[in-house]
Formats: structure tokens, sequence, C-alpha cells
């Protein structure tokens, strides 16, 4: 396709510049050559892809260092949590003596429900007994002291029969957080300082 010719006015001013891109630039000159020899124009260089830089990834972070803690530690995070979701310490801490039943009950659902959700969160429970409570049940000889408790007249020796009051509970999972380095397990809950 042949380009549009220059109106006189256009051809005017090349007439006038191009005098002076000759004397000062060595390329236009040589361009001017080429065409007065004849020789065909040069066709307008492809245009160069320019390949989009990609862009840089963030450096990951670090992951904090995290540790296994002592049981004091392992107790005061478990109340850590029941702060948090249950505002546990608040509650105990609260006195309560001036407060009616329909509040202490509407506080007490609210702790209720956060603290569950802490517990079901990081354990896992199972009864210790699986039959159901006020049922009949026998103890036999060499049972686990730390998983029933006998209540009300214990004579003899066992087997014991008696009545199931509790069905009494054991974790199956626990897994609470690991800790970042320097936490202070101590502070369950920090001041809250609005601004």
């Amino acid at each position: 396709m042949s380009e549009p010719k220059p109106s006189f006015f256009v051809r005017l001013w090349i007439a006038f510049v191009a005098p002076w891109r000759v004397l000062f630039s060595a390329d236009f000159g040589a361009g001017v050559q080429r065409l007065m020899s004849g020789a065909p124009a040069l066709p307008p260089p492809e245009p160069q892809k320019i390949e989009p830089k990609p862009e840089p990834k963030p450096e990951p972070k670090p992951e904090p260092v995290r540790i296994e803690r002592a049981p004091v530690d392992a107790a005061l995070q478990l109340l850590s949590l029941f702060q948090r979701e249950g505002r546990f310490i608040d509650f105990l801490e609260e006195d309560v003596a001036s407060f009616s039943d329909e509040e202490i009950g509407a506080a007490a659902r609210v702790v209720h429900e956060g603290c569950r959700k802490a517990v079901r969160e990081h354990f896992t429970l199972a009864p210790v007994k699986d039959q159901e409570e006020g049922a009949s049940l026998e103890v036999p000889k060499g049972f686990d002291a730390h998983a029933i408790r006998l209540t009300g007249n214990v004579v003899g020796e066992p087997p014991f029969r008696g009545t199931l009051q509790h069905r009494g509970w054991k974790v199956t999972r626990a897994e609470l957080p690991k800790l970042a380095e320097g936490h202070d397990v101590k502070v369950i809950a920090p001041a809250e300082v609005e601004l």
C-alpha cells in the first residue's frame, strides 16, 4: 500500500528542516543519500517486543521459631485460650454479687459458648464409661483408680456393685498451638488501649 503524498506546506516544511537535519544527524543524512540514489527506503524497523519484567516475588517471611513449653506453660496457654474465646478470667474476676440471676445467666452463656469452642478446637473428649448415668455398674478388682472414683459407703474388697453417677471424661486428642519464641505465657490477655 503506497503512502499518501505530502501536501505543499508539508513539503515546504521538510525542505526547510531537512538541510539542518542532514548537517547534524549522520543517520538522517545516510537515509537522504540512499533515497537520492534511487534505493528503496528502508522498511520501518519491527517494533521490539518488550518482555514484561516479572514482578519480584516477595521474600517469604521466616517462620517464627516455635517451641514446646513446660506443663505450667501449657496450662497458662489454655487459660489464655479460655480468656480469648470466652472472657473466662473477666467472668471469674467480676464481683457478681450485685448482679441479678438473669444478668449472671446471660454472662455465663457467653463464657460457656466461648470456652466450649476453645475446648472443642484443641481437644477431643470421650466419656470414661460408656453406660448411661444411673445405670448399674460393676467395678472389677484391679480397677484404675485414676479413671474411677468410688464414693459413698466403700467397704470391703472389689469387685464392687454401684450406680454410675457421672460418666467421667478423658482426653483422646490434645493439640495446643505451639508458641512463638519469646511469647510470654504469663500474659493471659494483653491490656487493651483504644486510641
